[in-house]
């Protein structure tokens, strides 16, 4: 058997946020993790600040001082810190400093904030789980499948969730332009597979652009997607649950470039008009949210996520994407909307972690 799992005790919880990371999205989670170590009820929760280098090495910092630059997204950076550390291996949810070799700090549950590959794809929840720590989100698989927009929407079509039109390849095997036009029609969208907050996505119109597109999304993965344009609404709705999840009302991203980009989602605060809840018939709405449930259910998710749609002027729904570390700003609007303030939103993602990892200690490692 595992070992036995004790709940914290009756002080505060030592929460551990974990951002950064080796990812083109590094700065994106620089950002999330301010949000959310802002948010978090200090009345409850004592916050460590564990932010990943571009190197992978792991700095443990204080509240006060762990983002240089943390007011303008074009610069913030992680702060330098003499506290490099490691998980321990042996399941006593303690970081190791470096240096000493001697116990840092012990944590009750790690929130990982991370955006993007090494880091939201599963990796760093197979390393938790190996660590023997509570986390937060979803585990190994569901962050696996969500962030592998191939693997992920042929879930969805084998569960049959409406999705659009796809073809995926590799740099061994590449459709032509005219195979590209014959299938998905005209302007198509090139993405690489593994990669979110819209790093290395083209719009492409013509032939010239399919090349620049094709060249510029395997720079960041070996797998890329090629999806048909859908004509619509950009629609979004939040997941609160572990087996039990719930929707958040829907709103809705009306951007002002063709597409919701990085610049607008990131940097540039009048990049796009978010509208909630969405202008939507209640009928519209109830059929969204339970949409975005079964989408969470069907791709393993746990803990939190965001599913993004289309909704065509006929009142046809498309699932476009989930998001399984959701950018915080939108998140938080969608669940404020819904009744329930962010930093109660944080306290039921750390309890549906706990929740979890009790659940899975009492699990038999052994057949005898």
């Amino acid at each position: 058997m595992r070992k036995k799992f004790t709940p914290p005790g009756r002080g505060k919880l030592k929460i551990g946020v974990l951002f950064g990371g080796k990812s083109v999205e590094h700065e994106a989670s620089l950002q999330t993790a301010q949000f959310v170590i802002n948010m978090l009820d200090k009345k409850k929760y004592d916050v460590f600040p564990i932010g990943i280098k571009k190197d992978g090495k792991w700095l443990l910092n204080n509240t006060s001082n762990y983002l240089l630059h943390a007011s303008n997204p074009r610069l913030i950076k992680l702060n330098k810190s003499k506290r490099e550390v490691i998980l321990s291996s042996e399941g006593s949810n303690a970081l190791i400093n470096i240096s000493s070799r001697k116990q840092d700090q012990k944590l009750d549950v790690i929130f990982p904030v991370l955006h993007g590959s090494l880091g939201e794809d599963g990796t760093v929840q197979g390393l938790l789980k190996l660590a023997g720590i509570p986390f937060v989100g979803a585990s190994v698989l569901g962050s696996a499948v969500g962030m592998d927009k191939d693997v992920m929407k042929r879930l969805l079509r084998d569960a049959d969730i409406p999705i659009g039109k796809f073809i995926v390849c590799t740099r061994e095997k590449v459709p032509t332009f005219s195979e590209i036009k014959k299938k998905l029609g005209l302007p198509v969208f090139v993405k690489p597979v593994n990669a979110g907050s819209s790093v290395g996505i083209s719009k492409v119109k013509n032939i010239s652009e399919f090349k620049k597109s094709i060249n510029t999304a395997f720079k960041y993965d070996t797998k890329i997607i090629i999806e048909e344009t859908i004509k619509g609404r950009e629609i979004e709705c939040g997941v609160l649950g572990n087996n039990y999840p719930v929707a958040s009302v829907p709103g809705e991203i009306i951007p002002n470039d063709e597409f919701y980009t990085y610049e607008a989602k990131y940097i540039n605060e009048n990049g796009a008009v978010v509208e909630i809840p969405a202008k939507l018939s209640p009928n519209t709405t109830k059929k969204i949210r339970e949409l975005a449930v079964k989408t969470f259910k069907v791709l393993n998710c746990e803990g939190m996520g965001r599913v993004d749609f289309f909704l065509k002027q006929n009142g046809e729904i498309i699932v476009n994407e989930i998001n399984t570390i959701p950018g915080p700003v939108m998140f938080r609007k969608l669940w404020e909307a819904s009744g329930i303030p962010f930093p109660k939103v944080l306290d039921i993602l750390i309890n549906l972690a706990l929740e979890r990892f009790k659940k899975e200690q009492k699990l038999k490692t052994s057949v005898k």
